[in-house]
């Protein structure tokens, strides 16, 4: 059990989920998740903010009772409608049938076709701005659509200046023993802050974009998202992680993705990062995209400046997670970087940069530097690796 008053009548009873593996059926995670849960006791009325995911829901209950509150609770806002934070809405209507389900207009649609519920009289429906008064407690809302989902908002409670944000600045990793960031070592949590963000919200730049805009004007002393730590200390710190990374600005240093069958469009891939890190670039990260976990290659590809892809000619096409990473590439939108391309072929010599550079085309990113080669490296490699590396510096 991990629950924590975060600050007066504000309480923290989420749950970790150190059982599951790949969050989304996709990325994989090596030190779990949290489902966040909050709770806010005003003097007349209590809200709980967002549920968790139904696997976990016994100890949710657990964590909320245990606060013996001794009162209903009256409102449950719903800033997300994802079923790992939504999944509790119909065990919580049990509990509190007389509760008001609080939500947008798209949230209270999503709500009846998740999970059936569709008695009108059980939600109350908000707008950008509107107020609940707890007494003593304000529920203030703000809509931030397509963050990542169109129904997403954030609640905000002016006399706490705390924010609770839904997935936004929300980060992989179960919590150990600590809630707020002050209380535990995050330099873990801002790692994984990075792959979470590029590889569920990556897509929706320019919305978060404009949800950060909502926030610049407003003092935050405490930001509580859905995943991850409750921020307080670190607030500057994941903010310009979101704004950096939903800006597509890139920091400096290098990945390289390649995929080869049989070690020559490996040891190319090689030669390149020798070669830039003779030029002084760092960090370099050397994915073979075969093997290492495309969640980790997304992350670097989305956070560093310069990006390296090269893969073998397979049966006409590029070679399979070679495709598969610049899929993920065009789905996240990616942008503003200095992009190369290399690859190798036996007897179809145009096939593997003519594949690229139309990912390239269709993502609007501009290849700075382009080398093919015919069965394997010689002599000769070396010299254009460096003309290579000059074009793409």
């Amino acid at each position: 059990m991990n629950v924590k008053e975060i600050t007066d009548n504000i309480y923290y009873v989420g749950v970790n989920d150190r059982t599951l593996t790949l969050f989304e059926g996709l990325w994989p995670l090596p030190y779990g998740v949290t489902y966040n849960s909050y709770v806010v006791k005003g003097e007349k009325s209590v809200a709980l903010i967002d549920t968790v995911n139904i696997d976990e829901v016994r100890e949710f209950i657990n964590n909320i009772r245990s606060l013996k509150l001794n009162v209903n609770i009256d409102y449950l806002v719903v800033n997300h409608m994802e079923p790992d934070h939504s999944g509790s809405i119909a065990e919580i209507l049990r509990m509190y049938p007389d509760i008001k389900i609080v939500g947008n207009v798209k949230t209270v649609e999503m709500i009846k076709g998740f999970y059936h519920i569709t008695d009108d009289s059980a939600f109350k429906v908000i707008k950008e701005g509107d107020k609940i008064d707890l007494g003593g407690k304000t529920l203030q809302f703000s809509l931030i659509p397509m963050v990542h989902w169109p129904e997403t908002m954030v609640t905000y409670v002016p006399e706490d200046k705390l924010l609770f944000s839904g997935d936004a600045f929300g980060t992989f990793g179960a919590l150990n023993g600590g809630v707020v960031d002050y209380e535990m070592d995050t330099d873990v949590y801002i790692e994984e802050m990075y792959r979470y963000y590029s590889n569920i919200v990556g897509k929706y730049g320019v919305p978060v974009q404009r949800a950060l805009s909502k926030l610049k004007d407003i003092p935050v002393s405490y930001i509580c998202p859905t995943h991850g730590p409750v921020w307080k200390e670190r607030i500057g710190d994941v903010m310009k992680i979101v704004d950096n990374l939903s800006a597509y600005r890139s920091e400096e240093g290098a990945v390289i993705v390649y995929g080869s069958m049989y070690g020559n469009t490996a040891e190319v891939a090689e030669t390149i990062a020798s070669e830039l890190s003779g030029r002084g670039i760092k960090p370099i990260k050397v994915y073979n995209a075969s093997t290492a976990p495309m969640s980790n290659i997304i992350s670097d590809a989305f956070r560093y400046k310069i990006l390296a892809v090269g893969s073998a000619t397979y049966s006409m096409r590029l070679f399979p997670p070679v495709e598969t990473f610049m899929n993920a590439m065009e789905t996240r939108e990616i942008k503003n970087k200095d992009f190369g391309i290399f690859g190798s072929y036996t007897w179809a010599k145009d096939i593997v940069l003519t594949r690229l550079e139309e990912y390239a085309k269709r993502m609007k990113l501009p290849v700075k530097a382009a080398l093919c080669f015919q069965h394997s490296s010689n002599d000769g490699t070396s010299a254009e690796v460096k003309k290579f590396v000059d074009k793409l510096l």
